[in-house]
């Protein structure tokens, strides 16, 4: 099994795979590790497939609570979008940057046995009817049964494949930097200021001096190619420009970035063996904070069902699955961090008048913060209207099942420490239903008792595959998603 790209993306999918047991390698064109910061806010949601998969560790410690987002119009404070706690979860976000979540995945990938393969490029792709055959651009070939493209927005994997990447820009040009600053607002939360020309982003990051600041701004695209300095002396101007802020000192550069904000979604999330994970899938703007959460995502889907197929466990068509998921996870992500993103950069003085005075004013309401933190947070995420769904009472197949305590062998759990990679049971009678999870998942799932009449069947993601008490009707269900009997023919 090959996995191409150790971002997070890739790295999650390495340690899903491995800890069910799936012989994988990852390769990486680059030389090493990333330091910069990139992404720079796990959500709750990527909080929770984390601490899944065994990788979530300390990182919370080491990171920034969002509290929010003060948005300022000609200097004048109109509101605060904060971050609001959702006290039906044991997850929240976090302000910590890319670096930090992979370096956590990588340590738990090394205790599974495995370790990133810097410096390999894959040049050539061919497909046989068993598996892949690559060539890296050193020359060497490897063959694997399976490939999987987490190599990013210019994915060679996906263009080798074969796989349309069609999209739009949404913005010309994007400045963006991580700086060691004084003279900004307080690091309680982040501050974006609106003015005629544009937006200026200022958010806290996490470091031990506590003067880490990352800012973004639009700028007019008039073709010049800048240099970092460039960009460090454009950023600086428009702190004074567009939020007035008058001092600022920029004392040392971390990172930084001139892009386009891009709009693409892949055609499809398979080509035969190879598929397509994280950015090399979809790409969007990154206000709201959603590129890195909705890569870590698809890794998690993904990972159960390819162990599965790999260990002859399920027929290949339940990789199908797999996009027909989480595509339209993420064309609801481009759908939404788009419309943000127009909305915050206001291109025509009555897109400017409508932010200004009346949107604004309604992210100030309690109300719609909370809606907006649910939403960004991914946890609402639901399957129930692709193959592996259904309908019926909440929670329905598909849906994501809230953490919760069970108890198994008279012991007390989360439901997290039984799932990723393996499966749960909760339920009250679940003794007629083990004969059928021993014959198609055979030493896979957990059962954990609650006072629930009807039994739970949650799959290693966290999402409902089935529930009910008749046999006859599990057995059903999971040959209809093609999990196979033990010693089925291959």
């Amino acid at each position: 099994m090959l996995v191409v790209g150790a971002g997070p993306t890739g790295l999650a999918l390495a340690c899903g795979l491995a800890a069910a047991g799936v012989r994988v390698r990852v390769l990486d064109r680059a030389d090493g590790p990333s330091v910069t910061s990139r992404a720079n806010i796990l959500h709750a949601r990527g909080v929770e497939v984390l601490d899944r998969l065994g990788a979530l560790g300390d990182l919370p410690a080491d990171a920034v609570a969002p509290t929010g987002l003060r948005m300022y119009v000609r200097g004048e404070h109109l509101a605060t979008m904060t971050f609001a706690h959702d006290e039906r979860e044991s997850t929240q976000a976090l302000y910590v940057s890319q670096a930090s979540v992979e370096h956590r995945l990588r340590e738990r990938l090394d205790r599974h046995g495995v370790r990133v393969e810097w410096r390999r490029e894959v040049a050539e792709l061919e497909q046989q009817a068993g598996g892949v055959t690559i060539r890296t651009s050193e020359g060497g070939t490897i063959e694997a049964s399976w490939l999987v493209g987490c190599d990013g927005a210019h994915s060679r994997v996906r263009e080798l494949a074969g796989i349309g990447f069609p999209g739009v820009p949404i913005v010309e040009r994007f400045l963006l930097a991580d700086v060691h600053a004084d003279g900004l607002p307080d690091r309680s939360g982040g501050a974006g200021w609106f003015h005629r020309e544009g937006l200026i982003m200022a958010m806290p990051m996490p470091d031990e001096v506590g003067t880490l600041w990352r800012l973004m701004a639009d700028v007019p695209d008039d073709g010049r190619r800048l240099t970092p300095d460039d960009v460090v002396r454009e950023l600086a101007g428009l702190i004074e420009e567009r939020a007035g802020i008058v001092g600022t000192r920029i004392s040392d550069v971390v990172w930084t970035s001139v892009f386009r904000i891009q709009r693409r979604l892949a055609d499809g999330y398979r080509s035969g063996r190879v598929l397509l994970a994280g950015d090399a899938a979809h790409i969007h703007s990154p206000f709201g904070g959603q590129g890195m959460n909705t890569g870590i995502g698809d890794a998690e889907n993904l990972a159960w069902k390819l162990a599965l197929v790999v260990h002859g466990g399920a027929r290949a068509a339940l990789l199908d699955t797999y996009g027909a998921e989480r595509r339209p996870a993420a064309a609801d992500v481009l759908r939404r961090t788009t419309t943000n993103t127009r909305m915050l950069v206001a291109q025509g003085w009555f897109a400017r008048l409508l932010r200004d005075h009346v949107l604004i004013r309604i992210l100030d309401l309690p109300s719609v913060q909370r809606r907006a933190t649910r939403v960004a947070s991914q946890l609402d995420l639901s399957y129930r209207r692709g193959p592996l769904g259904g309908g019926g009472r909440a929670p329905r197949p598909g849906d994501r099942v809230g953490e919760r305590p069970v108890t198994v062998d008279g012991g007390r759990l989360r439901l997290a420490d039984l799932l990723g990679p393996g499966w749960a049971l909760v339920g009250r009678d679940l003794a007629p239903l083990r004969a059928v999870l021993d014959r198609r998942l055979p030493g896979a799932v957990t059962l954990a008792a609650t006072d629930r009449a009807d039994a739970l069947l949650i799959r290693p993601d966290g999402h409902l595959l089935w529930r009910g008490t008749s046999p006859a009707r599990l057995e059903a269900t999971l040959e209809a998603a093609g999990i196979r009997p033990v010693g089925a023919h291959r």
